[in-house]
């Protein structure tokens, strides 16, 4: 009885000290179909997505139609990465120098980056505690700034409601992009992620939904918007060569008047991706069911806040996101993240003031005219975050989970 009794006690202290080994950015291996397409694109040496022989279709106008289909839209382009797809849609959308682009002030950097490469003006909205669009501040910024575009980021896999946005945008002429990069395979009232907005972006890098280390997607069913696309990818008068393109006559008078900007994804790529396309929707379950060990665990916890989601959203769970205490100070968050980060759990804040990796408030995006927003430093100084590969087991996320739930609660404030 003595001897159990210690290593039951035994094995309690070794739960309180337990540390996490694997990394938060190891993805899973790219599928042997993905290996074998890729050799034989080596093999062939016509990487180029034009370099085709007679009647051949490139694997990369062979990954458009395929995505095109598996996202319900007419069109779609591949693009070299997520933030040249934002450039080229903006431009399609109609965006010149000078115009206003209403946008998250909760993203990453890349979206107001690819308003700014435009010389566009990114009109920054607050945002809510559960990391979407406030849509009080969106209409009072919509008005008196008088965009007329909305370039917005479902940042982090979260849905503002999709149904109010549109309407509100549909009845002041907005017109609406949509960055989809945390987002493939989300749907908002049974629709699809990206078949919201005129046209919709999507991104393949490494810690996407689909991985060919950088890359993107377009889509809309708008043929003049998908012809300037096409064009502006760099087609070469190639255009023909695609799978997922609107009639001739769309080309025609804009093939003089399109720059070629060439920012087209090759056949390499592509034929890595084309087999992912075949994997996502078990991925997305995957990924689900690891999400949800995070929120049933850290939801125990009074202390923190988890973003509320609504019944018509359906997410893709590939991240996880949630709010510290509001009166932890930065000395707090620092002392939480070394604590975790010691036990082997990396976690990324979004409250620092200086860019660290991917995070970034938007004090630090100098290139864009200061704004004022009341709500978000609030927030986002309380935001935590953390990858899921599919490389963590539900045990693995279990265990981190426990960690940080342990870590919570020694922070003194």
């Amino acid at each position: 009885m003595l001897l159990a009794l210690r290593t039951f006690l035994k094995k309690k202290i070794s739960m309180k000290n337990m540390t996490f080994n694997k990394s938060f950015t190891q993805q899973e291996p790219i599928p042997a179909e993905s290996i074998r397409s890729a050799v034989n694109v080596l093999r062939s040496g016509r990487l180029h997505r034009y370099n085709t022989l007679d009647e051949e279709q490139s694997e990369t106008a062979l990954l458009e139609k395929e995505f095109s289909e598996w996202q319900g839209s007419k069109f779609c382009l591949a693009t070299t990465s997520g933030g040249t797809a934002m450039q080229i849609a903006l431009r399609a959308a109609g965006v010149k120098a000078g115009d206003k682009v209403l946008t998250n002030s909760f993203t990453l950097a890349p979206v107001p980056g690819a308003i700014h490469t435009l010389n566009a003006e990114p009109i920054l909205i607050d945002s809510t505690k559960d990391l979407v669009l406030d849509l009080e501040d969106l209409q009072l910024r919509m008005k008196s700034s008088k965009a007329k575009f909305m370039l917005v980021s479902h940042m982090r896999g979260h849905l503002v409601n999709m149904r109010s946005l549109v309407k509100i945008l549909k009845e002041n002429g907005i017109i609406l992009i949509e960055d989809c990069a945390h987002t493939m395979g989300a749907y908002w009232n049974n629709v699809r992620s990206g078949n919201f907005g005129s046209i919709s972006c999507f991104s393949t890098q490494t810690y996407k939904h689909l991985n060919s280390g950088e890359g993107g997607f377009i889509t809309t069913n708008d043929s003049g918007m998908m012809a300037t696309c096409i064009l502006l990818s760099g087609s070469y008068m190639l255009y023909e060569k695609h799978n997922s393109l609107p009639k001739k006559s769309f080309f025609e008078k804009k093939k003089f008047e399109v720059p070629n900007c060439s920012m087209r994804m090759d056949n390499l790529r592509a034929s890595i991706l084309r087999p992912q396309i075949k994997k996502i929707d078990a991925n997305i379950q995957k990924w689900n069911d690891r999400h949800h060990i995070f929120t049933s665990t850290l939801g125990k916890l009074e202390s923190i806040y988890i973003p509320q989601r609504s019944k018509e959203e359906k997410y893709v769970g590939s991240s996880f996101q949630f709010l510290v205490p509001r009166n932890w100070s930065e000395i707090n968050c620092v002392e939480f993240l070394t604590r975790c980060k010691k036990r082997g759990v990396e976690i990324k804040w979004f409250g620092n003031l200086k860019p660290v990796g991917y995070t970034s408030r938007h004090e630090s995006w100098k290139y864009i005219k200061a704004q004022n927003l009341p709500n978000i430093p609030k927030i986002v100084t309380r935001v935590m975050d953390i990858r899921i590969p599919l490389t963590f087991t539900l045990r693995d996320c279990r265990v981190i989970s426990k960690i940080i739930s342990e870590e919570v609660k020694k922070i003194k404030f």
